[in-house]
């Protein structure tokens, strides 16, 4: 007995117990992540799109988000099926214009079963969630509409939990560094969808945009705000083609002048104070830069 304690209380034992007890502790402290992300390169070098499969790994059960480009897509879906990757449940718009909804007939014919979930202006669309409206995919993954009417008068995104994880597909409404252009819309309703529905997202909420447009939003966000966040990102820019899902809602209000209406710096650029009229300034020297 003595021989066991001596041996329990020697400093390698006691070392092993205090790797052993932190191992315990940085497993409890990992966040449960159940959800995978993926996107799909869709009009490269031309509208440079993206769609995305969101996964809930527990029943491998899959959305996929504006599917503009099936000849591209249906591939990529078919392969991760076969492999037992994913099992598709349905198919995601967040607006109606052909390079986010376009796929949805072919999608329909490969998957007929399948729901289309968007817009009233979304083609084949057979549910249109209501604001704030929740539904889950799989076990885990909770997912909330968020009505965004600007860029179009459906547009809506799509705010994605899975227990530590926070996501957020913002289609043409929010791009990194940019927004959408106000097709049927004004610069209030861009107002309200960014600085209020997407700005009240918690910070570490991850962007999903529908395009990538990173490179030339910040070559104009640079015209109007200079500060560290905005240098940052083009430094990221300058040596990576893809910015999505990198950066979130807290980043964007620290970068992104159509989310800094308030911004001495921007106001004082433009000559102008009121919130609404700075967005609608941000936007008409946007669409001719």
């Amino acid at each position: 007995m003595k021989l066991f304690q001596q041996i329990a209380s020697s400093p390698i034992i006691r070392l092993a117990r205090f790797h052993q007890q932190r191992h315990q502790q940085v497993q409890l402290q990992q966040p449960r992540r159940n959800m995978h992300i993926q996107y799909i390169k869709m009009r490269w070098g031309t509208g440079d799109n993206y769609a995305y499969l969101v996964t809930d790994e527990k029943t491998k059960h899959t959305l996929v988000i504006d599917p503009a480009e099936p000849d591209t897509v249906l591939p990529v879906i078919h392969k991760l099926e076969r492999e037992g990757t994913i099992k598709l449940t349905g198919i995601v718009n967040t607006h109606h214009h052909y390079d986010h909804s376009g796929g949805n007939d072919k999608l329909r014919k490969a998957f007929p079963d399948l729901p289309i979930i968007a817009g009233s202006n979304s083609p084949l669309v057979t549910t249109t969630p209501s604001d704030r409206s929740t539904f889950k995919l799989g076990q885990d993954v909770k997912i909330t509409a968020l009505h965004t009417p600007c860029h179009t008068q459906d547009s809506i995104c799509y705010y994605v939990q899975d227990h530590d994880q926070k996501i957020v597909f913002t289609g043409d409404t929010l791009f990194t560094a940019g927004s959408g252009r106000f097709f049927e819309g004004t610069a209030d309703e861009m107002d309200v969808a960014l600085n209020q529905t997407l700005a009240s997202l918690p910070d570490d909420t991850k962007v999903y945009p529908g395009h990538e447009y990173t490179a030339s939003n910040v070559k104009f966000a640079k015209t109007v705000l200079v500060n560290e966040p905005l240098l940052e990102l083009e430094k990221f820019v300058s040596q990576n083609e893809i910015t999505t899902g990198i950066f979130t809602i807290g980043d964007e209000k620290k970068h992104n002048p159509f989310m800094l209406v308030q911004n001495n710096q921007i106001q004082q650029k433009l000559g102008l104070t009121d919130r609404v009229q700075v967005m609608a300034k941000l936007r008409e020297l946007k669409n001719n830069f």
